[in-house]
């Protein structure tokens, strides 16, 4: 039996709701959601992930515009779309692509977008509702890490979690939601001392450090669930994720691949965040 989490086929499975949620209230009110996705230059991973997030938003019957500005644009003419787009009522979620051109301000540019809009989850506002357990808008990415368990049947409750990475993008927001779930939680980073050890203590080891295959099969407790959130280039083609796979499927009960594990439900979690910003707004 596998004990590979496929991530690619629980996201298809929660666009299809989606898309079936999304039509029905089509029927009802005449109206969908919609999202906005802002790209300031010519970055191409950034390009084509929008084109993803464009095409997913499209295919769960969104609503879907994506803005395309020259790496030229002034910290002005971005602000002054990101507070048009507020004022949008056909938009119900706006995100903004990062990084951003050197020049220009990325956190004035996240606190500018209306928290209720805010679905990447980066506002502030939203980031302090989901540090005092009152969340509106989760990242999207600790997010889907939290459905990746759930849909997989993972109890969560009471066990040692730990996560390596303390980023506010997934690291910090990826402890607060275990933490609510009633785990026992470790952040980790690379300050951390006899850092295998810490993470041979998991129950469950979410990994978000952003270092190719950094936590290597020994450092993993046998029977563990192991969500590695990394993805890292090595040479011309190959990605890996922050976690030794061939080492650490050896020993976890389950584990997710780089690629097609957490990477398709942060677009999931995106829509999923869409869809209840139209709910509660729309």
């Amino acid at each position: 039996m596998s004990n590979l989490i496929d991530g690619k086929q629980i996201a298809k499975e929660i666009r299809a709701e989606l898309k079936k949620e999304v039509a029905e209230l089509k029927e009802k009110t005449g109206k969908i959601p919609g999202l906005a996705v802002v790209l300031v230059g010519e970055d191409p991973a950034s390009a084509t992930y929008v084109k993803m997030k464009g095409k997913a938003c499209e295919e769960a019957g969104f609503l879907s515009r994506t803005h395309r500005l020259s790496e030229n644009t002034t910290q002005t003419e971005l602000l002054d779309l990101v507070k048009q787009l507020n004022e949008d009522d056909e938009i119900h979620g706006i995100l903004v692509q990062l990084p951003l051109p050197d020049g220009l301000d990325e956190q004035e540019v996240l606190y500018t977008i209306d928290p209720e809009k805010d679905v990447d989850g980066f506002h502030p506002f939203n980031v302090g509702r989901l540090m005092t357990g009152d969340p509106s808008f989760v990242p999207c990415t600790p997010r889907g890490v939290i459905e990746l368990l759930d849909r997989s049947g993972i109890e969560i409750k009471g066990k040692r979690a730990v996560v390596v990475g303390r980023s506010n993008i997934v690291g910090k927001p990826a402890a607060l939601l275990l933490l609510q779930r009633h785990a026992t939680v470790t952040i980790c980073h690379s300050r951390t001392q006899d850092l295998p050890g810490v993470v041979r203590e998991a129950d469950i080891v979410v990994a978000a450090v952003g270092r190719p295959e950094m936590i290597k099969g020994d450092w993993i407790k046998k029977g563990a669930v192991v969500i590695d959130v990394g993805v890292n280039r090595v040479g011309e083609k190959k990605l890996v994720g922050d976690v030794a796979f061939d080492e650490a499927k050896e020993v976890a009960s389950l584990i997710t691949p780089v690629p097609g594990g957490v990477g398709p439900m942060t677009i999931a979690m995106l829509l999923q965040n869409t869809l209840e910003s139209f709910k509660t707004h729309g």
